[in-house]
């Protein structure tokens, strides 16, 4: 792999993908207000950035990979990327919608790791963040594909921080419950938390740099405690 950049990375500098509402929106503001050179990446326009800090792109059309690469060419290598992209669709007999939610989910965050990555490793500096679920702890027999791409994702995610630790940069894999985003679409939502309460256990993250953290605390619990429950039922060990 190679850098998306010559120039070591701007620690003052960060790349938020999936800004343009929820929690990547919430966050972006927040990090402006702290002073925070801010990048994004979304399939829309981000309100809060001008067009040539935003690049405009869906992380899973062809050539992402290479117009994040030139978009961080000409702003700089960031020092952290927080990974904010989530989809989820509902089983369908055709299970059209199953390979977009994991390609989106998980597939596009290690081709986003993939570019911004390599100058962190190479300075010995940096932070790459990913907004998993407590999901992954789920069988989710009407959203499949969400389940296995955020499990997927927690385990790539904290492989990838004991790997990446070593050598100076941290991967944290911050796990949410029900935030009120259009993500949360379940009729009933325990624990709901604002995305403004979720982008200030990001921005904590920033400073702790945790490899896992999971919020609510409750939340994580009982989600833990369902698995058990349901692995008992149905003999998953």
């Amino acid at each position: 792999m190679t850098s998306a950049t010559g120039a070591g990375p701007d620690p003052r500098h960060v790349l938020v993908v999936g800004n343009s509402d929820g929690i990547g929106l919430a966050l972006t503001g927040l990090l402006l207000d702290e002073g925070w050179r801010v990048s994004g990446v979304s399939r829309r326009p981000c309100p809060l950035l001008g067009d040539d800090a935003q690049l405009v792109h869906d992380v899973r059309a062809p050539g992402y990979r290479e117009a994040l690469a030139a978009h961080l060419a000409r702003r700089g290598a960031p020092a952290v990327c927080v990974w904010c992209v989530g989809v989820g669709e509902p089983l369908e007999d055709d299970l059209r919608h199953e390979a977009v939610v994991l390609e989106t989910n998980l597939l596009a965050a290690v081709v986003t790791a993939e570019v911004v990555l390599p100058p962190l490793l190479a300075a010995g500096r940096g932070h790459f963040l990913g907004l998993s679920s407590l999901a992954d702890l789920a069988r989710i027999p009407g959203a499949p594909s969400y389940s296995a791409s955020k499990a997927g994702l927690t385990s790539w995610l904290e492989a990838l921080g004991l790997a990446c630790r070593p050598r100076g940069v941290a991967v944290t894999n911050l796990r949410f419950g029900f935030v009120d985003t259009k993500m949360a679409q379940a009729r009933w939502k325990p624990f709901l938390m604002s995305a403004e309460r979720a982008a200030r256990h990001v921005r904590a993250c920033l400073d702790d740099r945790p490899l896992r953290r999971s919020r609510p605390r409750v939340a994580a619990l009982l989600m833990r405690a369902a698995a058990a429950l349901v692995a008992l039922r149905f003999g998953l060990f």
